[in-house]
């Protein structure tokens, strides 16, 4: 028992990591002054491989700490929560799709990962609003202007769930308790 406790902790630090890697290494510059990354995919991974409640915190800290790393220290706080939903959203409808036929993983993943990554999208929108009504702009004037990042908030989502979509399956092929979980 401690050593399948022992295994799940080193999990979720091993992904956090990650989530953290993949967030940082490949940044594509967006004209609102953020950046497009691949850790939105290992934002996903977490909530599949770890389970809803384990994996919204693997993807929150893991992306909280790109932020924090980064200096973007004012998105900390909202991108933990922000992530942090997005695996939860995404690894609780993953593992309720399980008993509904055999739906292939990559589509799985689609089905799972485009409303999970919905939240991100609405999240950074309304955090990035309040960001702007607390620095003392109009709310309908923020709300226009945090409108900018939408598409790119999207775009990122949409390579999420294409990265995740590739990297599950190839998960489940290595077997072991990592292609139990995904098969789950």
């Amino acid at each position: 028992m401690a050593n399948n406790r022992t295994r799940t902790v080193v999990t979720a630090a091993l992904l956090a990591a990650l989530t953290t890697a993949a967030t940082m290494v490949i940044k594509i510059p967006t004209p609102t002054q953020g950046y497009i990354h691949l850790g939105d995919g290992m934002v996903l991974l977490c909530g599949i491989l770890l389970g809803p409640g384990l994996g919204a915190a693997a993807a929150g800290v893991g992306s909280m700490l790109a932020d924090l790393f980064g200096g973007y220290m004012a998105w900390v706080p909202g991108t933990f929560a922000i992530k942090a939903l997005t695996a939860l959203a995404g690894g609780w409808l993953y593992h309720h799709m399980a008993g509904h036929g055999r739906l292939p993983v990559a589509l799985r993943v689609a089905l799972c990962g485009i409303p999970a990554e919905a939240v991100m999208v609405a999240g950074y929108y309304l955090y990035e609003l309040g960001m702007q009504v607390l620095a003392g702009s109009a709310v309908q004037a923020a709300g226009v202007a945090v409108l900018a990042g939408v598409p790119f908030n999207v775009v990122q989502g949409l390579a999420g769930v294409i990265v995740c979509a590739v990297l599950l399956p190839v998960l489940a092929r290595a077997g072991g308790d990592v292609g139990a979980r995904i098969r789950a």
